[in-house]
């Protein structure tokens, strides 16, 4: 049997998924969906050993409107970017490094998981 998830329920989905893969990595999850702006929100911010990681989730059921990395532009780019900042900002803790990783994934039933590691802006 075959489900139609909305656009919403699809995005919960797909960041579920992502988070169990990122556990599976050996991950902590630190926080999800962390609200900057009306624009700009971080799906999992995670810690990979010293490193913390704002990790954006796209999410397609099917390709038929293009591959989920297409999503990420540089706009979206920029807004994960000050919502980066803000949260280091108000956590005031100390890591190694920081970046922004973008994790695919395509398919809800037998997602398949593609994972981007630190993204620039350039």
């Amino acid at each position: 049997m075959k489900f139609l998830f909305s656009k919403k329920d699809t995005g919960k989905k797909g960041e579920d998924i992502a988070c169990e893969y990122l556990k599976k990595l050996g991950w902590h999850i630190i926080e999800r969906n962390y609200h900057y702006s009306r624009y700009a929100e971080i799906d999992i911010v995670a810690k990979e050993h010293d490193t913390l990681v704002f990790v954006e989730v796209k999410t397609r059921s099917t390709t038929n409107f293009g591959h989920p990395f297409e999503a990420v532009d540089k706009n979206k780019l920029q807004n994960i970017f000050k919502a980066a900042l803000s949260y280091l900002e108000k956590t005031k803790e100390h890591y190694t490094g920081y970046r922004i990783d973008v994790i695919s994934v395509l398919g809800i039933e037998q997602p398949k998981i593609e994972h981007l590691k630190d993204i620039s802006l350039n």
